[in-house]
């Protein structure tokens, strides 16, 4: 692997996943808060109703601007036309601003339709129509911000700086954080207000965070200016291209990072508008709210966490794999791609399967204890390794130009997300839509392993192998954590906190351990990793 995609990834890593960890621990005192009347998983589902169009309208107002501006820039920066990448960003800061105060109107103005997607009359009883589209109407004023913000960050990423995006998002979360746990909080306990109120407080968190966020980018820009500006000094002057080809170029990269960006809300979406009418079609519409805030809120909050790393490499890789591409060095693309495949699955399928293994105590931990959510958690768990490896299959196939593709395996996934979600909520109830979700994922990692296959020229021989030896791994890890946890129940109680803490510390402990010393023995460890693990190989005496 490459120094620039090593030193890439481990800063976007270390920021993504800190900003993710983020994400999942306010939850905890999030939960803790709106618990006020007993029931936090319905006050977090009309969270939801109003974060995933939220998320939706973001992607669609940066019209995927980091990774296609930083593949626009990388592209032009490796052949040393570097006033294009300027112009493009001098350009961007109208073109954004406009977009998201036109996507902010949108929003806003139209919420009481959008509500009236999700709220079935008569199924809903938790919820009304003007309660949803008071906290849509609240978390839309993050529109104006962000999507200015994201064009800076895609600016530095297309310099292979990727610093400036890791430490923004983390400030982006804490500022975000802060704001909504105080505000929920004084809302419901100092002031007496009504759970709706705190809720809009908390979504209208995501404008102050935004803030904090591009604050932080306009100094980094500022301090590192000079530089960027001996890279002009440098430009070869060869190219001239109009505003419009340049935005046409752009639009071309942009609308397949749009839709991979929102393919998760868009998965999310379709439970919004279909599990409350499958669940009344059942005879269960009273629990509807309670169970899907259960499983696309606090059980999506614990399994998005080992996507992370997948999120890290494809901001890393379609500057690189671009740059690869366009200089038609194969060889250096084909040793890129073997070594993403194979590390994303060495750290994502062990953690998947032990958020699964131990789904028990980790809910108790991080909310209550829970059996449905337990079950909901254990189900849904091993989706993470779907998640993680559409991301960075889509990545790919972005940094080698077959955009087409990506639009059309994002479209059939969730054809087949929409055709199975009732039926199955219908068989299963709210495991249904894990399923349903997980099948829809499964058609569109297909296609694009098969675009890669074809157009990037690669072969999937050794990641294959290397895959059947991780599973491998995974199993025999999974049944000695299987032993310990079953041994250790006898003594530990899971329905309680500091009992499931120890159990999660203990047999996770176990499990990472007992992976690690396998990945060493194997020499699958050396391989990914290279001669940094020499040092611990020989403090564990492994040969």
């Amino acid at each position: 692997m490459s120094s620039k995609l090593i030193r890439g990834t481990f800063v976007l890593t270390l920021g993504t996943i800190l900003s993710k960890v983020l994400g999942l621990f306010y939850v905890i005192p999030f939960y803790a808060i709106l618990n006020k009347n007993g029931n936090a998983e319905g006050a977090m589902q009309l969270y939801q109703y109003g974060y995933v169009p939220y998320t939706i309208f973001i992607s669609i107002a940066t019209a995927g601007v980091p990774l296609a501006v930083s593949k626009y820039i990388s592209k032009y920066n490796a052949i040393e036309e570097y006033a294009v990448g300027r112009k493009l960003f001098k350009s961007g800061i109208v073109l954004m601003l406009l977009t998201g105060f036109i996507s902010f109107l949108i929003m806003y103005l139209l919420a009481p339709s959008f509500a009236d997607l999700v709220v079935q009359d008569g199924a809903n009883v938790m919820f009304t129509k003007g309660d949803v589209a008071s906290v849509i109407r609240a978390v839309s004023f993050a529109l104006i911000i962000i999507p200015f913000m994201s064009l800076i960050r895609g600016f530095f990423q297309g310099h292979q700086s990727m610093g400036p995006s890791a430490v923004s998002q983390v400030v982006e979360q804490i500022a975000r954080i802060i704001f909504l746990l105080i505000g929920a909080y004084v809302v419901l306990y100092v002031i007496k207000g009504s759970i709706v109120s705190a809720i809009g407080v908390a979504t209208f968190a995501a404008f102050i965070g935004g803030i904090a966020s591009l604050l932080l980018l306009l100094w980094y820009w500022k301090k590192r200016k000079p530089h960027l500006d001996e890279l002009l000094e440098e430009d070869k002057g060869t190219l001239e291209i109009s505003i419009p080809e340049m935005y046409k170029e752009i639009i071309v990269y942009a609308i397949p990072f749009v839709l991979v960006g929102i393919a998760n809300p868009l998965f999310q979406e379709i439970d919004q508008l279909t599990f409350s009418k499958a669940m009344a079609e059942i005879g269960k519409a009273a629990q509807s709210d309670t169970a899907l805030g259960t499983l696309s809120f606090t059980v999506h909050k614990l399994v998005i966490i080992p996507v992370s790393l997948a999120t890290a490499f494809a901001l890393t890789l379609v500057p690189l794999i671009t740059e690869s591409f366009v200089t038609g060095n194969r060889k250096t693309m084909k040793r890129q791609l073997d070594q993403t495949f194979q590390v994303l699955l060495f750290i994502t399928i062990p953690a998947a399967v032990g958020l699964s293994l131990l789904a028990e105590p980790v809910y108790t931990v991080f909310y209550s204890h829970s059996q449905f959510g337990t079950d909901v958690l254990a189900s849904y768990a091993p989706v993470a390794i779907l998640f993680a490896l559409y991301s960075v299959t889509a990545a790919i196939m972005q940094g080698v130009n077959e955009q087409r593709f990506t639009i059309l395996s994002l479209l059939v996934g969730l054809l087949v997300k929409l055709t199975l979600n009732i039926p199955m909520i219908k068989m299963f109830e709210t495991e249904g839509a894990v399923y349903a979700t997980a099948i829809g994922y499964t058609a569109s990692i297909l296609i694009n392993l098969i675009v890669i296959k074809v157009f990037a020229r690669y072969s999937f021989k050794l990641a294959m192998r290397r895959t059947m030896l991780i599973a491998a791994m995974n199993v025999v890890m999974a049944i000695v954590v299987i032993i310990s946890y079953k041994g250790l129940t006898h003594i530990l109680n899971p329905s309680h906190k500091l009992p499931s803490l120890l159990l999660i510390l203990i047999c996770g402990g176990i499990g990472a351990a007992l992976y690690g010393y396998l990945g060493l023995r194997s020499k699958l460890a050396d391989k990914l990793f290279g001669a940094r693990l020499d040092r611990i190989k020989k403090k564990l005496r492994i040969s």
